[in-house]
């Protein structure tokens, strides 16, 4: 945890936002990156970006519905000003991030911004969101680089209350030797910083811990025939095929790995994106007994207060949770309400006043133990612990979709 004086310094030395942000006073606010002003009555608009369409659109749903129970216990208000939620439709790529982060920016009453869930956008977006002086917190974008003690000054403003991959993989790794016993990997990314960057976190550690790594394969997004990518893997011989992709791309490897000769034996992982029921859907009969690396998500694993959210969500939304980020994105927005709440200031006339870089230094000062397990940042804007586990699907049933039932945790033990 950084002192406010160090946060300071780290802001103004490699983190200070383009000149669009500058010094302002506002009522009885002064900031050295601007002041948001909300008018009496008028709403504390906090932006959200995630994916709300196409094949992984229950990864972000779950989340966006994790930050309106946060909002709700607050009773949709906070310092008495109601809560605006604006949520965009990021798409889980670089071209819908840009989009959404750029109209988030552009409106002058974004407080703050929670999400994206994919680290394809995140990666554009957050320097677009801090070169206006706004607050990003990432809600399942776990790509290491974005928290790496090497980010750029771009990224000054970002943090999440997610795990880094650079500790999933390395725990994809040891299960892999450890649990499995396999000797020998394929691993398989899309180009996206999610699947790039977790691929190769879990084949160095493959490495250090005696694998071996017989090549790293490649594929779209949008490919539909695997077969011949297959085919040339199945000639290698591997132990294990690894591949953190997103659900058309992952569904695709999983159904047509079952009828490659030579796959027989050869054990398929895959990675957190994929814990959802569209995603049974989309592999069909192929998912039984498919596993992914995924956090630790037992009733052990969570916060105390995740039981009483699963009763709300179910509550609210008439069916249990879709996806498995929803305690992060409810942490994220608890984050956003504490720091804001911290800084804010009243006038005698009503009108609220948020300083940009006083909500920047709060966001990285405050602690408090959330549904998800402790949230609190260090320097480099990792807020979230990470806790392993290797979960099993046990029905091709979308209906029976379960966190911790359909797939079920299989390790550690």
């Amino acid at each position: 945890m950084l002192l406010a004086s160090t946060l300071a310094t780290t802001v103004l030395a490699i983190g200070r936002p383009a000149p669009s942000s500058a010094a302002q006073t506002l009522g009885p606010v002064t900031d050295e990156i601007g002041v948001i002003r909300i008018p009496k009555n008028a709403p504390i608009q906090i932006g959200g970006m995630w994916v709300l369409s196409g094949p992984d659109t229950a990864l972000g749903l779950d989340e966006k519905r994790g930050v309106e129970l946060a909002f709700k216990t607050v009773g949709g208000k906070l310092l008495g000003h109601p809560l605006k939620l604006n949520a965009e439709d990021d798409q889980c790529n670089a071209e819908g991030g840009q989009t959404a982060a750029t109209k988030l920016a552009a409106n002058p009453q974004t407080v703050i911004v929670l999400g994206p869930a994919c680290s394809s956008v995140a990666t554009p977006a957050a320097p677009i969101l801090w070169q206006a002086g706004i607050v990003d917190i990432g809600t399942a974008c776990t790509a290491p680089a974005l928290t790496a003690p090497n980010r750029g000054p771009q990224y000054a403003g970002f943090v999440r209350t997610v795990f880094s991959d650079s500790e999933q993989g390395k725990a994809d790794a040891t299960y892999a030797r450890e649990g499995l016993k396999a000797a020998t990997v394929v691993t398989v990314h899309d180009g996206s910083p999610y699947a790039q960057q977790l691929q190769q976190v879990m084949a160095d550690n493959f490495t250090r811990l005696g694998g071996k790594v017989l090549s790293q394969e490649a594929v779209s997004p949008n490919d539909v025939d695997m077969h011949p990518l297959l085919t040339k893997i199945a000639s290698e011989k591997p132990d294990l095929i690894y591949f953190p992709l997103f659900t058309a791309a992952a569904a695709q490897v999983l159904r047509q790995a079952k009828e490659t000769p030579g796959l027989e034996k050869t054990v398929l992982l895959g990675g957190g994106s994929l814990a959802s029921a569209a995603f049974i859907e989309a592999a069909g009969p192929s998912v039984v007994g498919f596993r992914i690396g995924y956090p630790d998500v037992s009733a052990d694993a969570m916060g105390k207060d995740y039981p009483k959210f699963v009763a709300e969500y179910k509550k609210a939304y008439n069916e249990g949770p879709i996806s498995g980020y929803h305690a992060n994105a409810y942490d994220g927005a608890i984050l956003a309400m504490k720091a804001i709440e911290k800084v804010a200031k009243t006038d005698s006339a009503g009108n609220l006043y948020v300083g940009r870089k006083a909500l920047r230094d709060a966001v990285f000062e405050i602690t408090f133990d959330g549904i998800s397990g402790p949230i609190a940042c260090d320097a480099n804007g990792q807020c979230a612990q990470f806790k392993p586990s290797v979960l099993e699907f046990t029905s091709a049933d979308p209906k029976t979709y379960d966190l911790g039932k359909n797939p079920k945790k299989i390790w550690p033990k």
